[in-house]
């Protein structure tokens, strides 16, 4: 009888699928749009997909609630849960506020200071911290299986929420590109949580996995929307949790490599450099030449490949990285 816990994944996508044509129409009405740098003439478009991927994720996730406790009788791991989506909702919340900060230009979201960011972030990683979600034993590099006690929740997991928050905000730039990504990873380790018995952290990825697979739809190249800071905020957020409900940290920074990737590129170029490029005849140049400051810059740097060529090319990588999880 586990298939009424499916409509909960059936929710995720349709209620993103109805309510993201009404969220585009009320944030071009005020006026929360950027420019979309990779067409031409540059038309602006709406930003801040994240807030309809939440709304599909929490419909789905009140039915999961719903069933678990009218149906199933099973009230033992709602405590995880809701601090769970507590913790994705105020990570989605700063997000849309980082959002809301437009250049008048409108050549981009201007954002919260880069010190801002974290402060922030820190505040959403509270209710995992206050109920002591996972366990604390971890496998640690050269000590083995180590049980590092309060150190997981009030260190481990903050540094989680902070750094996936941001991390996945690297990316950004490309149509389709965060929620692409993010319907890859998700689904694998989803699906690696289900097979291990972690059927909480399970619903949590596979609900925002289908929502992601709705909002793709208007996201893809030519966008209708964009991403923008509440989706990457999010999708770091989800990440986490599924990884701290689901005890599958390892899985996780796996699946997480090509940001660590990424971050190691940008580093090279001081956190100045763009992931963006210009676009010519249909296609998407570089900032720099040859040089490589960006993964999309092993396409871009040539200025043969197309908006939508990249970011196949970057949920090719992802997915690469990903099912490694089921392997290592």
């Amino acid at each position: 009888m586990r298939r009424l816990l499916y409509i909960g994944l059936v929710l995720g996508f349709f209620v993103t699928l109805l309510i993201t044509p009404y969220l585009i129409k009320y944030l071009r009405k005020i006026d929360l749009v950027v420019k979309d740098i990779h067409k031409e003439n540059t038309p602006l478009v709406p930003v801040s997909g994240g807030l309809a991927v939440l709304g599909g994720l929490m419909a789905g996730l009140m039915w999961y609630i719903f069933i678990q406790i009218f149906y199933y009788e099973n009230a033992e791991t709602l405590l995880l849960l809701f601090s769970a989506i507590t913790t994705i909702l105020l990570i989605t919340f700063i997000g849309f506020i980082d959002d809301l900060i437009i250049e008048k230009s409108k050549d981009e979201t201007s954002g919260l200071k880069q010190w801002q960011k974290p402060l922030l972030t820190l505040i959403a990683a509270v209710p995992l911290m206050a109920v002591n979600a996972g366990t604390t034993t971890m496998l640690i590099p050269f000590l083995g299986r180590t049980d590092v006690g309060l150190l997981f929740p009030l260190l481990f997991v903050p540094i989680g929420i902070v750094g996936a928050s941001n991390m996945i905000n690297m990316f950004a730039g490309f149509n389709g590109s965060e929620a692409g990504m993010g319907i890859v990873y998700l689904s694998n380790l989803g699906l690696y949580a289900y097979a291990n018995g972690r059927f909480s952290a399970a619903a949590i990825a596979g609900i925002t996995v289908c929502a992601l697979l709705a909002f793709y739809y208007y996201n893809k190249v030519p966008a209708k929307i964009l991403a923008g800071d509440s989706l990457t905020y999010l999708l770091g957020g989800v990440l986490v949790t599924v990884a701290v409900l689901g005890n599958i940290e390892r899985a996780a920074l796996i699946a997480s490599v090509p940001f660590f990737i990424e971050f190691l590129l940008k580093a090279r170029g001081k956190f100045k450099k763009k992931s963006i490029g210009t676009y010519e005849n249909g296609k998407v140049r570089s900032l720099y030449g040859n040089q490589i400051y960006s993964i999309p810059h092993l396409l871009t740097r040539t200025g043969k490949f197309t908006e939508k060529q990249v970011v196949y090319f970057m949920m090719l990588i992802q997915l690469i990285f990903s099912s490694l999880i089921w392997v290592l």
